[in-house]
């Protein structure tokens, strides 16, 4: 265990893995869960990287993994609604992957979805929307990967004892690997607590306080600033209705946007979506988990009144008033300068070298 020169902690634990390999990562921060079936390696990790932002991975050699998740972003795309690879709009916003490995489910609302790598599957087999669509098409993607040198290469050596390392389940298994990586914690936040007093500004620390006393941390407590993250937190206490509609004054939320709803059917399951990490916040914008909120301070305005109000159009409703809405959702007082010291303070969880780290970047440019 070593500290490198930029601050960041080296450890060098076994993952299941005879070959070590070395975490690069922030100082406090211990390696996330990896599965033993699926343990890390250097090259399997390069492997993920270049799968991750290689168009061949879709269908029509359109899209990659990174058209929706951009390292500028935190890996979110900074639009409302994302388009598939043949232009298939979806109702949800792209998750940013800040510090991923670290959840225990994936995706605003699957709580059977539990590892990295079957997450993966959704976006490439999945037909309601498409987006990378590839079902009835591995083989003819496989081919095209193993025409490709680098990865001539890379395949055995991530995958070495399989007799053909060329599978769909190995190409999910070196994006995991790599999103494992993806690891984001020196921010000024992080450096102010880890004794920085210059590391905030005097606005920055005030929000701080506001972010406190207004007990956001009831759902972006923790480490990574969302309970969906901690461990020990109850089962399903991660997906929350938060108010953000209220169509007709009946709880519902827009069609195949019900969050937990889709797949329970459980009335009081409307609109549960997951809470997210409020890391990098600032530059994984819009917000909500379609989009629809442009700012953080609209973002403050909805929570500060209880819940989002829509006048007009297909979605009207009030969403204070939603009768599945969060208990911990509740109406606030805030003043101007309160608002702009709490906006102060999401910007200050901002970590721009995780926006700029080579590690992470596009390799194939």
């Amino acid at each position: 265990m070593a500290c490198a020169g930029d601050g960041h902690l080296v450890l060098d634990p076994l993952s299941g893995d005879p070959a070590h390999f070395t975490w690069t990562l922030p100082a406090g921060f211990a390696p996330p869960p990896v599965p033993i079936s699926n343990p890390m390696s250097a090259a399997k990790v390069e492997l993920g990287r270049r799968l991750f932002y290689d168009t061949r991975l879709s269908g029509n050699r359109a899209f990659a993994c990174s058209s929706c998740h951009r390292q500028e972003f935190a890996f979110s795309d900074a639009k409302n609604i994302p388009l598939g690879s043949t232009g298939q709009a979806h109702t949800r916003n792209s998750m940013g992957l800040t510090n991923v490995a670290y959840q225990r489910n994936f995706g605003w609302a699957g709580p059977a979805t539990i590892s990295l790598e079957t997450q993966a599957l959704i976006p490439e087999l999945g037909e309601v929307p498409v987006e990378l669509g590839i079902k009835d098409r591995e083989t003819e993607v496989l081919t095209r990967l193993r025409a490709e040198p680098v990865y001539q290469s890379l395949f055995p050596k991530s995958f070495g004892a399989t007799p053909d390392p060329f599978t769909l389940a190995n190409v999910n298994r070196a994006i995991a690997a790599f999103e494992r990586i993806l690891v984001s914690g020196n921010a000024p936040i992080d450096r102010f607590n880890r004794g920085d007093t210059l590391a905030l500004s005097a606005a920055a620390r005030r929000g701080r306080g506001v972010f406190n006393n207004l007990r956001c941390t009831r759902c972006h407590g923790g480490r990574d600033f969302s309970i969906a993250f901690e461990p020990g937190t109850p089962v399903g206490d991660e997906f929350v209705n938060t108010g953000l509609y209220n169509i007709g004054g009946t709880g519902a939320y827009p069609t195949r946007n019900g969050g937990l709803f889709e797949t329970t059917h459980a009335p009081a399951d409307m609109g549960r979506m997951k809470i997210p990490t409020l890391r990098n916040v600032a530059v994984s914008f819009p917000y909500g988990h379609d989009g629809s909120v442009g700012s953080l301070e609209d973002v403050i305005d909805n929570y500060a009144r209880g819940g989002r109000l829509i006048t007009v159009g297909p979605n009207a409703g009030d969403g204070q008033l939603n009768p599945f809405k969060d208990r911990r959702i509740s109406a606030f007082s805030i003043t101007p300068q309160g608002r702009a010291d709490l906006v102060a303070f999401l910007q200050a969880l901002t970590d721009s070298s995780f926006l700029t780290d080579r590690r992470f970047s596009n390799p194939w440019r």
